[in-house]
């Protein structure tokens, strides 16, 4: 999609108030039609009354209340348009913000892997706040300033058409100055908005991984990284601000000008008696104004651009569809909760995360309702892809992934996601209570349910013993509560949700002895009654599990239970003494 074409997609957004816009347009006309009535009234009064020796106390008050009632309906006339259009701009603008995060939430794992967080925050909040300014900025003036030096030149034209035509001479000379600036200023502010961008997301990783930071000192380092971020956009910033000044004033001197010489020129007229001195009061006035809206319009030039380059960053993300698609619904196909076994099949897949290099190898795997599956492997054998395309995050490249029988892709994700739950090694807790944490702001999940959930995890005892209990507000990745306990808790809102299959990719993996005996009670009663595929980094995790699946460069090496996977003496037995000797290790 190109600029002018996102840009009809964002002006779009105003359709539904185009009704309003309507209004804003009738109430601006009255409101300036009113205000250049003022100079032409006085200019009146000065001519055909004051000079000519025929004013009287009556007529100058007659004037007085005249001009008293044009200023009452700029000011009520003006309220009127600037309440609509906020009103019209802002709700224009939530609409545009909603749309915008809830596409960014239908968009596959991938996307998140190729965008910076700190980038889409940019686009949500920063970008979303610059198409507001552009509806309540830009459109104002474009309205109200361009209608304003229309009306101008008709009066200029009506006091005095020759003094009108000098003035004229002036529209080639901004078109000059528009057209040479305007390159510069798009450029400015690209360059500043793209370092800001840049600079925003550096500040959310660094906050993400501020842990990792204190604990190799990394401080002074990261600082002295910020601050060369934050020099350059200072730089760019100043860049973008000096343009505009030279821009803006150019204008100034342009208006200051052309009025010495109409005071020079009409000056002249009004000597020569080819003028009256009203008419040259009004085209002084008139001539001001007609740098104002000018003005006006110039300086909204950098709103204008900068909302051309968030349009642009938007409707990038806009146009990106997502590599998973929900399937049509004619065609898809629903596994009820209640009824589903929970068998899966994994049809000879391979899968890659580029186009280049495949990740996973024609893997043929197949799992009984109920079976316990442990998954073993070093770094980088394939584990997590595994399960993170079983929870459709991603799409196989070849082959298919069946629950039931029924292959995932004709699942619509709501059907998959209550068939499927997982467990992450860092379990995400969000601002708010325990209660809605475990529950995921879910309100028909009842309180009830979710202290049950939790007596059965074993983490009761621990919520009872805070000051507020299950309403204790959790601050951001629920920061005050020890690893087991945040796992424990993701284990509480896996029994509310019920899913048929479960999936914990290295759920103990940060846990001390103690902590990990809590959490693998917890999994035995989470697990009862389900397909459970666990990836464990210990491998003491799995040594019960119905079969464990070794995994070594994205295949399956070898399959069994603990003690035949050791009778072989093969891949896992090398495994399983390596982490033997680390233990022994450990002790002495």
């Amino acid at each position: 999609m190109n600029r002018r074409q996102a840009f009809r997609s964002m002006l779009s957004y105003a359709k539904p108030h185009r009704y309003t816009f309507l209004l804003i347009f009738l109430f601006s006309i009255i409101a300036i039609f009113a205000d250049l009535l003022q100079p032409y009234l006085v200019s009146v009064l000065l001519d055909h009354g004051l000079a000519e020796g025929k004013g009287s106390l009556k007529m100058v008050l007659l004037f007085a209340v005249l001009y008293l009632l044009l200023v009452g309906i700029v000011f009520i006339f003006s309220y009127w348009q600037a309440n609509m259009l906020q009103r019209a701009g802002q709700s224009i603008v939530a609409q545009l913000r909603k749309d915008l995060f809830h596409h960014i939430t239908l968009q596959s794992m991938s996307f998140f892997d190729r965008h910076k967080s700190g980038s889409l925050v940019t686009n949500v909040s920063s970008d979303t706040e610059t198409i507001s300014r552009f509806f309540t900025q830009v459109v104002l003036s474009i309205v109200r300033d361009g209608m304003s030096l229309i009306l101008i030149i008709g009066f200029m034209f009506y006091l005095d058409a020759e003094l009108a035509l000098y003035c004229m001479g002036l529209i080639p000379v901004i078109m000059f100055i528009s057209w040479s600036f305007r390159k510069a200023l798009r450029n400015a502010y690209q360059r500043s908005r793209a370092q800001l961008s840049r600079s925003v997301a550096f500040v959310a990783e660094n906050l993400a991984g501020m842990s990792l930071i204190q604990a190799f000192h990394q401080e002074k380092e990261q600082t002295a990284a910020f601050k060369q971020h934050n020099r350059q956009y200072l730089r760019e910033n100043l860049r973008e601000v000096r343009t505009s000044v030279l821009f803006n004033r150019s204008f100034d001197i342009l208006g200051n000008v052309s009025v010495a010489l109409v005071v020079w020129f009409g000056g002249l007229a009004v000597l020569d008696k080819r003028l009256s001195f009203g008419v040259l009061y009004a085209f002084i006035s008139y001539i001001r104004q007609f740098f104002q809206p000018i003005n006006q319009i110039t300086q909204q030039w950098n709103t204008l651009q900068s909302t051309l380059v968030s349009v642009d960053r938007i409707w990038r993300i806009f146009a990106v569809e997502p590599e998973v698609r929900e399937p049509d619904e004619a065609t898809a196909k629903h596994l009820d909760p209640e009824q589903a076994q929970g068998r899966i099949d994994f049809n000879r897949i391979r899968f890659s995360y580029t186009d280049h290099q495949d990740v996973l190898h024609d893997i043929d795997l197949h799992v009984k309702p109920g079976e316990f599956i442990g998954i073993v492997g070093t770094t980088g054998a394939g584990k997590s892809s595994l399960v993170n395309l079983l929870a459709r995050f991603y799409d196989v490249k070849r082959g298919s992934i069946e629950i039931d029988g029924v292959d995932i892709r004709s699942l619509p994700s709501e059907s998959l996601h209550r068939l499927v739950g997982i467990v992450q090694q860092d379990p995400f807790l969000y601002s708010g209570t325990i209660i809605d944490n475990v529950r995921l702001f879910n309100k028909e999940i009842s309180r009830e349910e979710v202290i049950a959930a939790c007596r059965f995890v074993g983490v009761h005892k621990m919520i009872e013993r805070l000051k507020e209990g299950y309403d204790t507000m959790l601050s951001e990745r629920g920061s005050g509560l020890s690893a087991g306990e945040r796992q424990l808790l993701s284990f509480a809102r896996i029994l509310v949700y019920q899913p048929k299959i479960l999936i914990l990719d290295e759920a103990t993996a940060n846990l001390d002895s103690h902590t990990e005996q809590l959490v693998q009670r917890a999994l035995r009663v989470v697990s009862e009654g389900r397909t459970t595929l666990v990836i464990a980094h210990r491998l003491s995790t799995v040594q019960h599990a119905d079969r464990i699946i070794v995994m070594r460069h994205g295949k399956i090496v070898e399959q069994g239970t603990h003690e035949q996977l050791l009778q072989q003496n093969g891949y896992y037995a090398e495994l399983y003494a390596h982490s033997r000797g680390q233990v022994t290790k450990g002790i002495s």
